[in-house]
């Protein structure tokens, strides 16, 4: 009978951290990490150094003394008496909301412009290519400019609409466009509207759940189920139902144009600045999604489509059902590429005026106080938080459709 034992293990030496493959490469990397760190840690006290030697020090109690400004569109309550910190805040949910509502609407026209750019008729496909070349080779900066610019001429104040014989009436009896914006109706929350968002916001996940129940139930089994009308039933009813049974406590609060001689009182404005930064880093950004979009179309095989064809299935499934989900492996990546410089370039919105987090903190706080250094510093901050943030959610949808491998 013959015994197998195990050869005896040879004892850790220190040549065997160069020698042995086993070991090098964490010993490249401890020596990278080690260097970078130095390198840091030279220019961090570099940098201190030169301060003390001026007479200046990396302080942020500025951020707690007053403002001293006002802003014209805020998402929460300030006022020149508040802090740079609120002012600062006031900036990020601003960049924030233009950023979301940007990347929204970008990933909208990319898909629609992407699609159409594939299309059959000669006139749709060319249309689309003329967009996408268009808007994609003139700098962002042009079009936030632009489209302010056809805003504030185009469009007549607020005074058109004022007056017992306005010149001009409220669009449908609830939106007024003037230069300064866009007015729309504002909601007024009662008791009880939370309960009406909570059923809504429970109806838009019931929505998902059933879809994504009957693509699975099609996967498995080749059974179709509607989707169109009890995504509609499952969507309103609920949400309909409890609005009454609460007693409506949400209305609406409409633009007046009785209740001032000089402005237009009531409703919401959206103003003129956030509409051309998020109408231009919608249309700009869309373009270059429309390529990426057409891009992963292209990448999935042509017998794809037959196949599905041939099994009855008509273009609207066959592109929702087979394409696209095949597709979403090639658009995910260069897509977060997009959002961030969605993000990124929503700094361009201090040239029409909009409040953004550079024009509060890197721009207006800078200057009256001086603090250079720390308000670039928060800046940057803010700016890397945010891009991981977004690479790291893209990053987990772009896991969950990857090919499993056996």
């Amino acid at each position: 009978m013959t015994i197998m034992t195990e050869p005896p293990k040879e004892a850790f030496r220190l040549s065997m951290l160069i020698n042995d493959t086993r070991y090098r490469s964490l010993t490249f990397q401890a020596i990278a990490a080690i260097a970078l760190a130095l390198i840091i840690f030279y220019l961090a006290n570099n940098v201190a150094t030169n301060l003390a030697k001026l007479g200046l020090n990396i302080d942020f109690s500025f951020l707690g003394a007053q403002a001293g400004y006002d802003i014209n569109q805020t998402l929460i309550p300030y006022s020149s008496q508040s802090t740079n910190l609120s002012a600062a805040f006031v900036g990020i949910l601003n960049t924030l909301l233009v950023a979301f509502l940007a990347c929204i609407t970008a990933t909208i026209f990319g898909v629609l412009a992407g699609v159409l750019r594939l299309s059959n008729n000669w006139l749709v496909r060319k249309l689309m290519s003329f967009y996408v070349e268009i808007f994609r080779n003139i700098p962002v900066l042009i079009w936030i400019l632009m489209i302010y610019g056809v805003m504030t001429i185009s469009l007549s104040g607020p005074k058109a609409y004022l007056g017992a014989e306005p010149s001009k009436e409220l669009f449908l009896g609830l939106f007024a466009f003037t230069n300064r914006g866009i007015y729309v109706p504002a909601p007024i929350w009662g008791p009880g509207s939370m309960v009406v968002v909570v059923t809504f916001i429970l109806s838009v996940i019931a929505v998902i759940a059933y879809r994504r129940y009957a693509t699975n139930l099609l996967y498995r089994t080749g059974k179709l189920l509607p989707t169109g009308l009890p995504t509609i039933a499952i969507l309103l009813i609920p949400t309909i139902f409890m609005f009454f049974v609460m007693g409506q406590p949400i209305g609406l609060d409409l633009p007046d144009p009785l209740a001032n001689r000089f402005n237009l009182r009531g409703g919401l404005q959206i103003g003129a600045p956030l509409i051309a930064i998020w109408f231009a880093l919608s249309i700009y950004t869309g373009a270059f999604i429309a390529e990426n979009v057409r891009a992963g179309i292209q990448a999935v095989s042509k017998g794809q489509t037959e196949a599905a064809a041939a099994l009855g299935l008509r273009s609207a499934r066959i592109m929702s059902l087979v394409v696209l989900p095949q597709a979403l492996r090639v658009i995910i990546p260069p897509l977060i590429s997009q959002y961030l410089n969605i993000t990124k370039n929503s700094s361009l919105a201090i040239l029409v005026g909009y409040a953004d987090v550079t024009a509060t903190l890197g721009g207006i706080t800078l200057n009256q106080t001086g603090r250079a250094i720390e308000c670039i510093l928060l800046l940057m901050l803010f700016y890397l938080i945010i891009s991981l943030t977004i690479s790291s959610v893209i990053n987990v949808y772009n896991n969950s459709i990857k090919l499993k491998e056996r």
